[in-house]
C-alpha cells in the first residue's frame, strides 16, 4: 500500500491530499489539508517573494510534515505553481524549503498546470466538450477539450490575489477600478487566438474562487452539504447576479456572506471577474463546478503509472 502525499503550493493556498493506493491502483483519499498563505501577497513589479508571505507558507509545509511524517511507505509529490514560479527569488525560497523540510518543489509550467487540471476533471465527471476554467491566486488556466480530448491550453496572468492587489481596492470596491480590471482582463482574453472555438460551449469551473460561487450558491438555496460542490451546475444569471451581489458589500459585508471564507473576501471580486466575463464573452449559459483538479491529475497520473508496471 502506496501513501501518496500531493502538495500543491499556490498563490494564495497550499493544500495536502493523502491517497492510499493498492498494488491494483484502486485508491482511497484520506487527508485532505488546506492552508491560506497568499504567497503571492505584495510581490509586486519586482516578482519578489515577501518574508512574511514565505514564514506564512513555511509555518503551512511545517503542519503538513508532522503529518506525512507519521505515514509509512509515503510517495511525496509536492509542485509549485505560479507565485514560485514568477518569483526572481525562487531559488532563494526553494532552498530554504529544501534544508528545513528536506523537500523538493517541482515548479511546474502553465502548461503542464493545465494538463493536471484536464487529467483531474475528466477523470471524476462526465466532459465530453466544454472550457475548463482554473481561477488560482496568480494564475488561470484555460482548458479547450472536445471529445473528451484537450484541444488547447493557455495559462494566463491573471488570478484573484494578483488581479485583486493591481486594481481593486479591498474594502468596497469602485467603479473606476472594476472597469480597470475587467479590461485588463478582456484584453487577456482576446490575444487567446483559439477561445472563439468555445464559444457556447458550458465552463467548468475549478480553483477557489470559482469553488466559493458555487459553496455561495448552494448555501443561499439552503442545500445541506454546501461545500459538495463537485458537479454542481449554475446558470449564467446566477453568476452574473453573485458577482453584483458582492460588488454591492464592502469587505465587512462580503465576510459576512454565507459560503465565503473570510480569507477569502478581500480577493473574491478579482477571483470571479475572470469566469463572468468569459461567459458573457462565450454566450455560455451554464458552468458546472468540479472539486478535482491539480492534485487529483497528479494521483490518476501515478495510478496509470502502477497499472502499466502490473500489464
Amino acid at each position: 500500500m502506496e501513501n501518496l502525499v500531493v502538495i500543491d503550493l499556490g498563490s494564495n493556498s497550499v493544500r495536502m491530499t493523502i491517497s492510499e493506493i493498492d498494488e491494483a491502483g484502486n485508491h482511497k483519499t484520506v487527508t485532505e489539508e488546506k492552508r491560506y498563505v497568499r504567497l503571492s501577497e505584495n510581490m509586486g513589479t519586482e516578482q519578489t517573494l515577501q518574508p512574511a508571505a514565505i514564514e506564512r507558507t513555511l509555518a503551512a509545509l511545517a503542519d503538513f510534515k508532522t503529518i506525512y511524517d507519521k505515514l509509512d511507505d509515503a510517495n511525496i509529490v509536492a509542485v509549485a505553481t505560479a507565485a514560485v514560479r514568477q518569483a526572481t527569488n525562487q531559488k532563494y525560497f526553494l532552498k530554504q524549503v529544501k534544508d528545513k523540510f528536506d523537500l523538493d518543489f517541482d515548479v511546474i509550467s502553465g502548461a503542464t498546470e493545465a494538463r493536471y487540471d484536464y487529467v483531474g476533471v475528466v477523470h471524476t465527471l462526465p466532459i465530453i466538450n466544454g472550457l475548463l476554467v482554473d481561477t488560482g491566486g496568480g494564475s488561470s488556466e484555460l482548458i479547450l477539450v472536445q471529445n473528451r480530448q484537450m484541444k488547447h491550453v493557455v495559462s494566463i496572468p491573471l488570478g484573484s490575489v494578483t488581479l485583486s492587489q493591481a486594481y481593486l481596492e479591498s474594502d468596497k470596491v469602485q467603479a473606476d477600478s472594476l472597469f480597470a480590471a475587467m479590461t485588463f482582463v478582456n484584453n487577456v482574453f482576446n490575444d487567446v487566438w483559439w477561445l472563439r472555438e468555445a464559444a457556447n460551449l458550458p465552463v467548468i469551473g475549478l480553483g477557489g474562487a470559482n469553488r466559493t460561487l458555487a459553496k455561495i450558491n448552494r448555501r443561499t438555496k439552503n442545500f445541506l452539504n454546501f461545500e459538495d460542490v463537485h458537479g454542481y451546475k449554475l446558470n449564467a444569471t446566477d453568476v452574473y447576479n453573485t458577482l453584483t451581489q458582492l460588488l454591492g458589500l464592502d469587505l465587512a459585508e462580503r465576510k459576512k456572506v454565507p459560503g465565503l471564507s473570510k480569507d477569502r473576501a478581500d480577493i473574491i471580486i478579482g477571483g470571479l471577474i475572470p469566469v463572468a466575463l468569459l461567459m458573457r464573452l462565450l454566450d455560455s449559459q451554464q458552468i458546472t463546478f468540479s472539486n478535482a483538479g491539480l492534485r487529483d491529475g497528479v494521483l490518476y497520473d501515478r495510478i496509470e503509472q502502477i497499472k502499466a508496471a502490473i500489464d
